[in-house]
C-alpha cells in the first residue's frame, strides 16, 4: 500500500509538532523516521496510524482519502516500543487478539486462527514459546511476538515506534537485521521510528530525516549519508569535521586539492572516512596525532590543529585498522592531512 501525506500540520498548543509536512511512501518500501527527540517523527507515526488527528492535511493510503477514517478503518498494523502484550494471555493467545476481536463475519474460526498463528510464530521463529506468558520472554521475544501480533490481521501497512529502543545494543543490532530479511519475504509497507542514526541507514530502504517538524531530507541511506541537503542532516547523520574558512587559511585548505567556494563564510565538512593522513615531512606541520580508538576493523584518529593564535581545533579521521599500523605512528607525532571529499554550506 503506498502512503501519501499532504500538507500535515500538528500543534498542541504553543507547540508546533508538525508543520506543512509532504511525504510520499510507495508500496514496499522499508522506511525510517529519523531525527532527535521531539521532532515529530512519532507524532507522524500516530496521525498515520489514526491514533492522533491532524489538525490540517490529509492522509491517502493506496490513493483513496482516509484522514477521517478510525484506526480501525485503515488495515494498519502498529508496534509498540514497550510491546503492550497482554501480561495474562499466552504467547498463541496474544498473537490471536487481533483475529478473535474481528467483526463476526469476518473472524476466522478457531482451526484457522490456530493455522495462522502457529504460521506467524513460526515467521518469527517462536512458534516454540507458544504456551509461555509475556513475562517468561527475553525483550527481544516479546518484541517479536509484538511484531506477529501486528501482522496477524495482515495490514497493509505497518508501522513500527522506537521498536526496539527498549533492548540492548547486542539484541537491537540481531534484530535489526532480523526484521531488515522479514521485510524481503513479507513486502508489506512498513515505517519505523528512530533516533538512532545508525539503525536507520542499516535497516531502512529509504530515510526520512526531520527537524522541529520539518522534513530536512529524504532519500536512499547512501543518499542521505553521501549528499547531505544541509547543514543539520551533515552534522546528525554520521560523524563531520566543519572548518570555517573564515577562521582558516585558505592557503591550507588548497593543498588538499578542493575547490573551495569564493563565499568567505562558506564551510567545509568533511566525513572522517574522506581524510587521509599521512607522517609529516614538515616538523613544523600544525597537526598533532592526539589520540585514536579501535572500532572493530576501523580506526578513529583523533587529531589537534593548531589554527594560528586561537584555540586547538579537534578533528576526526577515520582508516581501516591495517592502514593504520603501516603508517607505525605514536601520540604526539606530527602528520598531515588530505581531504578527499567535502560538502560546502553557508
Amino acid at each position: 500500500m503506498s502512503i501519501l501525506l499532504s500538507h500535515i500540520s500538528k500543534n498542541f498548543g504553543d507547540f508546533s509538532a508538525l508543520h506543512n509536512i509532504d511525504l510520499e511512501i510507495p508500496e514496499g518500501e522499508l522506511v525510517a523516521l529519523l531525527g532527535p527527540s521531539g521532532c515529530g517523527k512519532t507524532t507522524l507515526l500516530r496521525i498515520i496510524a489514526g491514533l492522533e488527528q491532524a489538525d490540517s492535511g490529509n492522509i491517502f493510503l493506496n490513493g483513496e482519502d482516509k484522514t477521517s477514517h478510525h484506526v480501525s478503518e485503515r488495515g494498519i498494523g502498529f508496534v509498540f516500543q514497550h510491546y503492550a502484550l497482554f501480561r495474562h494471555m499466552t504467547v498463541f493467545d496474544n498473537v490471536a487478539f487481533g483475529l478473535r476481536v474481528k467483526k463476526k463475519a469476518h473472524r476466522p474460526n478457531e482451526a484457522i486462527i490456530a493455522k495462522k498463528v502457529h504460521a506467524l510464530l513460526e515467521l518469527v521463529q517462536l512458534d516454540w514459546l507458544h504456551d509461555r506468558f509475556p513475562d517468561q520472554l527475553s525483550g527481544g521475544q516479546r518484541q517479536r511476538i509484538a511484531l506477529a501480533r501486528a501482522l496477524a490481521v495482515e495490514p497493509s501497512v505497518l508501522l513500527l515506534d522506537e521498536p526496539f529502543g527498549a533492548l540492548d545494543a547486542s539484541v537491537r543490532k540481531d534484530l535489526r537485521q532480523w526484521l531488515r530479511n522479514l521485510h524481503h519475504e513479507l513486502n508489506v509497507t512498513s515505517i519505523f521510528v528512530t533516533h538512532d542514526q545508525e539503525e536507520a541507514m542499516e535497516v531502512a530502504s529509504q530515510v526520512v530525516v526531520l527537524n522541529k517538524g520539518h522534513i530536512q531530507q529524504q532519500g536512499s541511506p547512501a543518499e542521505i549519508y553521501d549528499y547531505p541537503a544541509n547543514v543539520f542532516v551533515s552534522k546528525f547523520i554520521g560523524q563531520t569535521n566543519e572548518f570555517h574558512l573564515h577562521r582558516h587559511t585558505s592557503d591550507w585548505l588548497k593543498q588538499t586539492g578542493l575547490n573551495i567556494p569564493e563565499e568567505s563564510d562558506a564551510i567545509a565538512h568533511v566525513r572522517p572516512h574522506d581524510i587521509e593522513i599521512i607522517k609529516a615531512v614538515d616538523e613544523n606541520s600544525p597537526i598533532i596525532l592526539k589520540d585514536w580508538q579501535h572500532l572493530g576493523a576501523l580506526i578513529r584518529v583523533e587529531l589537534t590543529k593548531k589554527l594560528h593564535e586561537t584555540e586547538p581545533k579537534t578533528v576526526y579521521a577515520e582508516m581501516p585498522n591495517e592502514q593504520f599500523k603501516r603508517l607505525d605512528l605514536n601520540r604526539g607525532d606530527r602528520v598531515e592531512l588530505k581531504i578527499r571529499q567535502a560538502h560546502w554550506f553557508n
